[in-house]
């Protein structure tokens, strides 16, 4: 049963109507009961009919996330059986025992609030809302009893939290503990320690495991001795995978040292020569505009910057560092070399990103054809009811 009941405004149901899962405070008339934060409540029209159930938080700007469109109990049956949807949708991923892939993908999975990434034998979770928060036990021992896992972690320690009243928690919940660094294999080609402790995200980008794999497929092919520069470079992943093909070397740069000794482990780990390796602490937009002015080429540059826009109002503050970055990044590619550029924004949209890039290529005086659209890989799949899911896109681009 639900705790309560809110009632949206006139002319405020249509989102829902549609399964959008989010309501925000100004589209919400009043709430019936009591309900505590965190309790399941039914989301109604003004005039009562029901349209949904989902979870409250009086704290929160999203004031209530809808679960489910039907007239269900929201019991621990309904969360075993959500969760396993999404595990099965990944029933292909499920059997690598050194893989790594993102099991819960949040709204996109249904279940707002939610992410659940696998490393090998542990699980990493981070319950952003505090409907999830309430839960992360049942939850964690949901995983459990489906999975072959040694140990779950929670890594609760995004700053979408603090949006909902929560504060930060990494902390060990089910099973034995993580090691320091899990090695994964990614691709079958190449091994990557996560330190799921204190590494991005929740240890590694997972979203880019395909791209990294398209990267070393071009230049196996066209350019296998490619001099490859790899900004916003965290643990080298996109490095690792150029290394693969033998005679490429590889320039990776980033603000973070740490970030950079993980790299340079990681190239050991996979035994490559560490000749092949550079390894530039620096702002990058300082160090771009600095070797693109000194006439630097490269046959492939890799730009995987943070996210610049947290939302819609530093979009357009956001365009200008994207448009910046890109024109110096078009400046050292050689012709007929590679940029493989992306945005992590949500707020920036794919075809804003490509316009963006258009008015860097423009100004930058070069030629370009887009050789494919990137996203992130299908273990983070994008609900057709929430766009907002589409988070990641970039571009591959051959220059003249």
């Amino acid at each position: 049963m639900s705790a309560g009941r809110l009632y949206l405004k006139p002319n405020r149901d249509r989102p829902i109507i549609n399964r959008h899962p989010w309501i925000f405070s100004g589209a919400i008339r009043g709430l019936e009961g009591d309900p505590q934060p965190g309790d399941i409540i039914d989301i109604r029209a003004h005039d009562g009919r029901f349209l949904a159930r989902g979870y409250w938080n009086p704290h929160s700007q999203i004031q209530a996330r809808a679960l489910t469109w039907d007239e269900e109990a929201i019991d621990d049956d309904w969360w075993l059986k959500t969760i396993r949807r999404a595990v099965t949708a990944r029933a292909h991923y499920n059997g690598q025992a050194d893989g790594g892939y993102r099991l819960i993908h949040a709204e996109s999975d249904y279940l707002p609030g939610l992410i659940v990434d696998r490393y090998g034998r542990f699980l990493v979770m981070q319950a952003l809302t505090l409907g999830i928060d309430k839960r992360r036990h049942l939850i964690a021992d949901i995983l459990a009893t489906l999975l072959d896992v040694d140990g779950i972690y929670e890594r609760s320690d995004a700053d979408a939290r603090k949006k909902e009243g929560l504060e930060i928690r990494n902390a060990h919940i089910w099973g034995h503990e993580p090691p320091e660094a899990i090695t994964i294999t990614e691709g079958g080609a190449v091994k990557i320690d996560v330190d799921v402790y204190n590494g991005h995200k929740t240890g590694f980008y997972l979203d880019q495991a395909d791209n990294r794999a398209l990267l070393s497929a071009h230049l196996r092919a066209e350019m296998p001795a490619a001099r490859v520069l790899n900004l916003f470079s965290y643990s080298g992943g996109f490095g690792l995978h150029a290394l693969t093909v033998p005679g490429a070397t590889v320039t990776n740069v980033d603000a973070s040292l740490d970030a950079l000794e993980l790299a340079e482990a990681n190239i050991a780990l996979n035994g490559f020569d560490a000749e092949r390796a550079e390894h530039v602490q620096a702002d990058v937009f300082d160090y771009l505009r600095d070797i693109a002015d000194a006439g630097a080429v490269y046959d492939a540059v890799i730009l995987d910057p943070p996210k610049f826009a947290q939302s819609k109002s530093q979009v357009e503050r956001a365009a200008r560092g994207y448009k910046d970055i890109n024109l110096n990044a078009l400046a050292v590619v050689r012709p007929g070399g590679y940029l493989m550029t992306f945005s992590c924004s949500g707020a920036i949209t794919a075809d804003l990103f490509q316009k963006i890039v258009f008015g860097a290529l423009v100004d930058s005086g070069r030629d370009a054809q887009i050789v494919a659209r990137l996203n992130a890989t299908p273990d983070h799949p994008i609900a057709l009811t929430f766009p907002e899911g589409d988070y990641l896109k970039g571009l591959l681009l051959r220059v003249y």
